[in-house]
């Protein structure tokens, strides 16, 4: 099937000097310039360079479960059709037709049995191949098999549909590394869709998923979260490829996290170690997909920039399906939870966007227990500096934030260390 050619990658506005010193240990970097969060030439790139040539994902298999299902999205100006065709595969098209570039489908989602251009009829099977049309059969150099749909990259992990609107991209595989590794004992898989909500929030992209990757704001911000998971009991998990990921520990007698921190009979995800039981973990995969395991249910964010200034965000919440048949299933503690501390986050977030906007900002220093921020910001870094450089900030598991054990004193805003 036909694919686009590649197009010639852009270069970035921001100078390698800019960003040096976040490229340092964390006990010596400096947080992003603030220009990367406002300047309108700095997004244009990134969506350039990196939205538009990375493993974006966009939906799960469930969306389009059997053949003819399919569904639409949109990839930065991109009009994709994500369909099951009748061999059972999943493939990704450009939603144009190669006649005269109609728009093929319109309704978002639904089941099909092929794909007919609205405006000459054109035709094309659920594979993208195009049917012979009317009138071309006395064409010069008119090949059928050329001028089907123009075919987007596509691949799986664990139920997650990602697309790739670069040809030339290295595999999903290599994209991820070493991060499936950590999720072999879980079948997510397996795992079904139960919430969806959707946020506007007047921040930068990078700005969020910052955000997401720290708890040193949750003593304030999250007051209840870091009641049922304190901002200084956890650590860090250990491997390559473009994601950093930690856990988060359930005091007390907590089971999840929830409106009130607690099942009430809802069934944890089989595969759960003992030491699962009690935790919460939380991943980022580059760019800008957030991966939250909890033990009952999974929560990803899909952070979609909008411009230098404003985002939409995706919340989605997965059980599993033996807990969904349950006839007193209700997930209503954990949607309650998480938009409360999703709400609280977007506040604080558009407080730092408006803030770095201020002639008299200048780079920040990240605390001992913001590294995976700093994993963040350094894949950020080294890729404005593209010198083919990489910046590895957590080297091996950590077990305790800072790589020193913590204790909870009575005020949690106060992070107290130990020697070992």
């Amino acid at each position: 099937m036909a694919s686009v050619l590649q197009r010639q990658r852009p270069v970035s506005p921001v100078r390698p000097e800019e960003v040096s010193a976040t490229r340092q240990p964390t006990e010596r970097a400096s947080t992003l310039p603030p220009r990367v969060y406002h300047d309108p030439e700095v997004f244009q790139y990134e969506r350039d360079a990196w939205f538009s040539a990375d493993w974006l994902c966009v939906g799960r298999e469930e969306d389009a479960a059997e053949p003819g299902e399919y569904f639409l999205t949109q990839l930065f100006g991109e009009n994709i059709i994500v369909v099951r065709s009748d061999d059972r595969q999943l493939r990704a098209f450009h939603n144009v037709c190669r006649h005269r570039g109609a728009t093929i489908v319109e309704e978002p989602c639904g089941k099909l049995v092929r794909f007919q251009c609205p405006y000459h009829a054109w035709i094309y099977d659920l594979k993208g191949n195009l049917r012979p049309p009317r009138h071309t059969e006395t064409l010069e150099n008119f090949d059928l098999s050329q001028n089907g749909l123009f075919q987007v990259r596509l691949d799986t992990w664990a139920g997650f549909i990602f697309l790739n609107l670069d040809p030339q991209a290295a595999p999903l595989a290599e994209h991820l590394g070493e991060f499936p590794n950590h999720w072999q004992p879980f079948p997510i898989a397996e795992l079904r869709r139960s919430q969806r909500m959707e946020y506007h929030v007047k921040a930068n992209w990078k700005a969020l998923v910052e955000n997401y990757s720290e708890c040193y704001h949750c003593p304030g911000v999250h007051p209840l979260l870091n009641h049922l998971t304190p901002y200084n009991l956890g650590g860090y998990l250990p491997g390559s490829g473009n994601w950093a990921a930690s856990w988060m520990e359930l005091t007390s007698d907590y089971e999840t996290l929830s409106i009130d921190g607690y099942l009430h009979g809802r069934k944890r995800i089989p595969g759960m170690r003992p030491e699962d039981l009690k935790r919460v973990y939380y991943a980022f995969i580059w760019p800008n997909l957030l991966y939250s395991l909890h033990p009952d249910f999974l929560m990803i964010h899909l952070v979609w920039p909008i411009n230098a200034e404003e985002s939409t965000v995706i919340c989605e919440l997965f059980f599993h399906p033996e807990t969904m048949a349950e006839p007193d299933f209700d997930p209503s503690g954990p949607k309650e939870f998480w938009d409360l501390t999703n709400r609280q986050d977007w506040h604080v977030c558009e407080l730092q966007q408006a803030g770095t906007a201020s002639r008299s900002y200048v780079p920040g220093r990240y605390s001992i227990i913001e590294k995976m921020v700093h994993s963040f910001d350094a894949m950020v870094a080294d890729r404005y500096a593209n010198d083919g450089q990489r910046t590895v900030v957590v080297r091996e598991a950590i077990k305790n934030w800072g790589g020193a054990r913590t204790k909870r004193r009575s005020q949690p805003a106060e992070l107290r260390e130990s020697a070992d």
